[in-house]
């Protein structure tokens, strides 16, 4: 078979075999007959051309006759019985027709293709006889009680091709499973002691193309009695040509792919069969049976061993579980007591490095990195941190349903050859993908050999006109490959472990949100209680801190020629402190409005606004006192137009007042690139104010915004209430701005803001 007008690009290591629609062959094999009937009258529409070897009837007489034209009333009946009813369950029906003055035997079997009609496939029987249950029994109990008393699946297998053996006679019988990758291997195996072992080799994926692997889960069972057959046609009469190909998807007749028929006649096979084993309806392997000349089995027979292999893939799951036992006990014990460590964790890293050890044997590896944000935490054997960075950007777009895992990271990151020495294999599970949170294992190169049944690149041929022909290859003898760049696989239940350690650590960050939320919600009940209680206790403190000023000061005018000059000081202490409570008072007033007052907010042209407030402080000093410098223009913003004009005036007085200078210098900018995006997808520009001043320790770069709180003695630098800074940082906070600073004691200062753009 040959392919033509392949792309360019396209690998010559393409299997032609994946192109062939097997399941339409237009011909069936040669020791049965195929009757298509029409639905519901039972038509012959279609036939094999064999009829006249197997019934004495030619393919013209049958041809438009109703089915009653060739059975008796009898079989008649039972074939319409069928029609309602599970084919599985009523297949075989017996069959006898006279033919040539001889009584012939066959077993009918009846389906539904799925282009609704009904298909009639006769296959010679050596009596006519009911179906023995008592027989089927026989050859299964024994079987089945066999494979019941293993506990693995090596030791299932085993049995099961014993078994298998032993009931069809086969020459060999193997259990193939089906790798990740699409190959196969023999892992069990009965035979006679002359012929050469496959047991351990492998079989490329292209051994058996992919929608074969589709035909063997919807078709469980595949015989080939005789390889050497010459596949008969199907025929219709030319008045009642069909308008697509026969889907012989279900048929036990259905002729076989030259490719495979060539495939087992290089292997020097005569007959085989093949019966499928589906684990959650996938194919998970076959059990090829080969025998080294022609062989038919009854249907009755191959329905035994499409038992047998049925009840291997309920027996999976179990015998699957049992493999490496005693290593996932190991494995599930260091669950445990990650998650007893877990639940008493204050934090995921907490959790992971308690014992690092344990970390990486929960999943078998040699070396971890813990991914918190930018931090790296690493234990064992791990890539350097220029490598890791590149693999964990590539990652973050790889997790499916939160994990990944390989065993061949070059593959599909080609970067990793340079670090194959330590990490070939990768398991990984995603926490967070906001806050990029993962836990990564690795495994180093692990040389391995992989035993082929011959080479498994196939023969090719380049034809005349460009295309190529791929032949199944003719030997099998052993061959070695060496496989480098790859790990040992992760096995499910280390990638299981690996998950169950990440619903654990999820379940830590979603106790911690809980506990946060919490705080958040008493936290705006406080505030909201406590800017309310501000907003009254001012108030109500105004009046009587009013009355005790002016009863002060009116003291002093009617009694001062009374009082000695003691008496005086202490009535001028008493009014100078009850202004300074007020304009205390005041700060607080304003300070309490700011958590509940509307923003109103618009354009804003800063162009406009600064320049005023500039005019408003070289008004209040000398023009050799003051140096304030405005670079460049500014762009639009959107804000509160008081409040925005508020941290301008209060930042720049600082500046000017907590200045030893002669020149008091103030610059005010913004800087580049100029918009920064938030997490809400809004853009912000980062302003500064810039001064010459006394400068701020760095111990205090927090005290400083806390309300009321001073640096230095009232009276010094001006007074002040000590409200100012915390006032700022609440308006750009209500304007979902942040505030800092830079500072040098004794050179001045520099408060960075953003505010929306």
């Amino acid at each position: 078979m040959s392919l033509t007008n392949l792309p360019a690009n396209e690998p010559l290591s393409l299997t032609n075999c994946d192109r062939e629609a097997i399941h339409i062959p237009g011909a069936i094999q040669s020791h049965g007959v195929l009757f298509v009937l029409s639905n519901p009258d039972l038509n012959i529409l279609q036939v094999s051309a064999n009829t006249e070897v197997h019934l004495g009837i030619s393919t013209e007489q049958c041809l438009g006759q109703p089915l009653s034209w060739l059975l008796t009333p009898k079989e008649l009946l039972a074939i319409q019985a069928c029609l309602g009813k599970i084919f599985e369950q009523v297949n075989p029906v017996k069959i006898h027709l006279q033919v040539n003055q001889d009584i012939k035997f066959f077993q009918g079997i009846i389906h539904q293709s799925p282009q609704d009609y009904f298909i009639l496939e006769l296959e010679p029987s050596s009596a006519l006889e009911t179906p023995d249950f008592f027989r089927f029994y026989e050859l299964t109990k024994g079987a089945l009680l066999k494979m019941q008393k293993t506990t693995t699946l090596h030791q299932m297998c085993t049995v099961l091709v014993q078994q298998i053996r032993k009931i069809t006679g086969f020459d060999r019988v193997m259990v193939y499973r089906f790798e990740t990758d699409g190959s196969g291997t023999v892992i069990a195996e009965d035979k006679p002691e002359e012929l050469e072992p496959y047991f351990g080799l492998h079989y490329p994926d292209s051994d058996i193309p992919q929608q074969a692997k589709k035909l063997y889960v919807l078709n469980g069972l595949r015989l080939i009695p005789d390889i050497n057959y010459q596949p008969i046609p199907l025929v219709s009469s030319p008045s009642n040509q069909p308008e697509d190909p026969l889907d012989l998807s279900f048929s036990v007749l259905r002729s076989v792919s030259p490719i495979h028929i060539e495939y087992l006649h290089n292997m020097g096979v005569g007959a085989s069969l093949s019966i499928s084993i589906v684990k959650n309806n996938q194919l998970w392997g076959l059990i090829a049976c080969h025998h080294y000349s022609p062989k038919f089995i009854s249907y009755d027979l191959r329905i035994v061993c499409e038992f047998l292999g049925q009840a291997m893939s309920l027996e999976l799951p179990c015998k699957e579980e049992n493999e490496n036992l005693d290593y996932k006990f190991s494995l599930k014990s260091l669950q445990t007591q990650f998650t007893d460590i877990i639940a008493q964790a204050g934090s995921v890293t907490d959790a992971l490095l308690q014992n690092q050890n344990n970390l990486l044997k929960l999943v078998g590896a040699e070396g971890a990195v813990i991914v918190q944000g930018d931090d790296l935490m690493g234990i064992g054997k791990i890539p350097n941190d220029s490598e890791l960075e590149g693999l964990i950007l590539w990652l973050s777009e790889q997790f499916d349903h939160h994990f990944f895992a390989t065993n061949s990271l070059s593959e599909v990151y080609p970067p990793a050859a340079s670090f194959q020495d330590v990490a070939s294999g990768l398991l990984a599970i995603c926490i967070t993908k906001i806050q990029r949170n993962f836990v990564l294992w690795f495994r180093p190169e692990q040389l391995q050999y992989v035993n082929w049944a011959g080479n498994p690149d196939k023969p090719k041929q380049i034809e005349a006109d460009g295309s190529f022909t791929i032949f199944p290859r003719k030997s099998f003898a052993l061959w070695r490959e060496t496989v480098l760049g790859k790990s040992l696989p992760w096995q499910p239940f280390e990638i299981e472990g690996a998950i169950e350690l990440r619903s654990a650590l999820v379940g830590i960050i979603l106790r911690k949100a809980d506990e946060l939320a919490a705080i958040n919600l008493e936290l705006q009940r406080s505030n909201s209680e406590l800017d309310s209680f501000v907003y009254i206790a001012s108030h109500d403190l105004k009046e009587p801190l009013r009355g005790i000023h002016n009863y002060s000061t009116f003291l002093l005018e009617d009694y001062s020629q009374v009082l000695d000059q003691e008496g005086i000081s202490k009535l001028e202490t008493l009014v100078r402190l009850t202004k300074r409570m007020e304009d205390l008072i005041n700060s607080l007033l304003h300070f309490s409005r700011l958590g509940r007052q509307e923003l109103n907010l618009n354009p804003l042209d800063l162009n406009e606004l600064i320049p005023g407030i500039v005019e408003v402080f070289r008004m209040s000093y000398r023009a050799e006192q003051i140096d304030i410098k405005i670079p460049r223009s500014f762009p639009m913003i959107r804000g509160d137009k008081n409040l925005i004009q508020e941290i301008f005036t209060n930042l720049i007085s600082n500046g000017l007042k907590y200045n030893d200078h002669a020149t008091k210098g103030i610059e005010i900018g913004y800087l580049d690139p100029e918009p920064v995006l938030d997490q809400e997808e809004k853009f912000f520009l980062t302003f500064y104010i810039r001064d010459n001043g006394i400068g701020i320790p760095e111990k205090h770069y927090e005290t400083i915004f806390r309300i009321f709180k001073r640096l230095h003695a009232p009276g010094k630098y001006g007074g002040g209430t000590g409200a100012g800074l915390t006032i700022v940082k609440k308006i750009i906070e209500r304007h979902g701005g942040i505030l800092w600073l830079n500072s040098i004691a004794g050179e001045g200062t520099t408060f960075y803001f953003t505010l929306p753009y």
